[in-house]
């Protein structure tokens, strides 16, 4: 029997071949004609139009979302993770050959897996996003590291302007003087700069591609755009992704007369989608950020008279809530104001610190018990442990996007608990930023970096807590059911 399948992994490397080689090895030891259609990180070499007629059956092993899928409607179909593909190909093959035996399934239409329960497809749905943002995560966090590491603390004020250690820097406008200005380590600055300006564009972008294909793709990256331009953050553009994903999912189902159709993908389909999630991003979504953070500014600044431990738990807390969204930009724009007098402030060593520990605790969590995490989250811990000690606390978003519900509690209190930490041995500092490359403008250090092993230590045990608890592991998207 000729069968034909599609293999796909989050990085798109190790697995996604492992589980091609698998399933060809598996077909042939039963008999059969696989061809398989690998969706890597090297791109992937379709299945001709022909084979895919010629096929009795479809195995989709994959675990996000399958690019092209309606190209193999109407196809039987048997769907499963890549972990599954490669420890049991046998069994995929044999659900083939029987599905095959059934006769044709129902005409796919769409990337949505139909056949997946609400979780599974919006798990999937986040883990495309995640995947596709996660090299710009590695490349802008390692561009910074690196920056502080060779230009020190001051490499921030000098290409962005303001005041360090006394010294009043005006910025870099004009980017032919960049070079001149802040040598190499501004250059490696901005560039690492203007790659995480991308985080929350690409994951709202690949986020709706997920859901409705390349039609979600403009007013998803759109989407994510205006919510960093509003301040909304990385949950912002999980919102946009989604938004963008399901209106334009939506527009691709109407019928219009033949004449329109041709138009519908190139001018339709993207003029109204990126109309209708600008709106609601703007209109909807950017006034009550806005308002949020004038009520966490002016609440924070009246609590300045109060218990420093207090005030240390809390601003702990507001760093690791949304990574760099709203609330953490309330906590680290407090703090950094407290530098003002030019003397070392304690709200700045406690923000520093507890925005250090969510990459550290994560990658922390990865390294325990691997097997909870995806590919992904597993390359990202990877990067992790330099960009949370260069205080990038963005580096925790791939975790937190693929699953909210229990990475940013799990989180929120490590961070927390080192913030307070922080505050109760008096720790100090001078640097705004900078992570462990300015640790000689820190008061107290090595008690700074008591809290953050504990806050660390903390983050990664509630994190592998709550992940055990859906009962099995690695039930990340490897669980997908092998149902048409």
């Amino acid at each position: 029997m000729k069968l034909v399948a599609v293999t796909s992994c989050p990085t798109g490397i190790a697995h996604t071949y492992m589980a091609a080689e698998a399933l060809e090895q598996a077909a042939t030891d039963a008999g059969h004609e696989l061809l398989v259609e690998t969706q890597g990180s090297a791109g992937m070499d379709p299945l001709s139009a022909q084979d895919i007629a010629d096929a009795r059956a479809v195995i989709f092993a994959a675990d996000v979302e399958v690019r092209e899928r309606e190209r193999f409607a109407g196809k039987p179909l048997v769907q499963a993770g890549v972990k599954q593909a490669i420890n049991n190909p046998g069994a995929l093959i044999a659900q083939a050959v029987e599905r095959a035996a059934d006769g044709p399934s129902a005409v796919l239409v769409s990337k949505v897996d139909e056949s997946g329960g609400v979780g599974t497809r919006l798990r999937q749905w986040l883990m495309t996003g995640v995947s596709y943002m996660i090299p710009f995560v590695a490349a802008g966090g390692l561009l910074i590291a690196l920056a502080f590491l060779f230009g020190g603390a001051e490499v921030a004020n000098k290409v962005n302007g303001g005041t360090f250690g006394g010294v009043e820097y005006a910025g870099v406008t004009d980017l032919s003087q960049l070079f001149a200005t802040a040598g190499v380590p501004g250059v490696l600055f901005k560039i690492g700069a203007v790659a995480f300006s991308m985080l929350v564009p690409i994951l709202a972008g690949f986020i709706a591609f997920a859901i409705a294909d390349r039609p979600g793709l403009v007013p998803g990256v759109v989407g994510g755009l205006l919510a960093t331009a509003t301040g909304a953050g990385f949950l912002g553009g999980l919102l946009a992704g989604l938004l963008a994903g399901g209106v334009a999912y939506a527009l691709t189902r109407i019928s219009l007369p033949r004449a329109l159709q041709a138009v519908m993908p190139v001018v339709i389909v993207p003029l109204i989608s990126t109309a209708v999630v600008g709106t609601v991003m703007l209109l909807v979504i950017g006034s009550p950020v806005a308002a949020v953070q004038t009520g966490l500014t002016g609440w924070l600044a009246g609590m300045t008279g109060t218990g420093a431990i207090a005030l240390g738990l809390l601003l702990g807390a507001m760093m690791a809530f949304d990574m760099g969204g709203p609330v953490n930009k309330v906590a680290y724009t407090f703090a950094v104001g407290t530098l003002a007098s030019g003397t070392p402030s304690a709200a700045m060593a406690a923000v520093m610190a507890a925005g250090m520990v969510p990459p550290l605790g994560l990658a922390l969590a990865t390294v325990i018990r691997r097997k909870l995490f995806t590919d992904a989250e597993r390359k990202a811990g990877e990067a992790g442990w330099l960009l949370g000690a260069s205080f990038i606390t963005e580096g925790a978003i791939p975790f937190a996007a693929a699953d909210p519900l229990r990475v940013i509690p799990s989180i929120v209190l490590g961070s927390a608990a080192t913030g307070g930490l922080t505050m109760l041995v008096g720790a100090t500092s001078l640097a705004p930023h900078g992570g462990i490359w300015v640790v000689g403008l820190i008061g107290k250090p090595l008690f700074v970096v008591l809290a953050i092993a504990v806050g660390t230590v903390i983050t990664a045990v509630c994190v592998l807590a709550a992940k055990s608890l859906r009962g099995s592991e690695k039930s990340a998207v490897a669980a997908v059911p092998a149902t048409v």
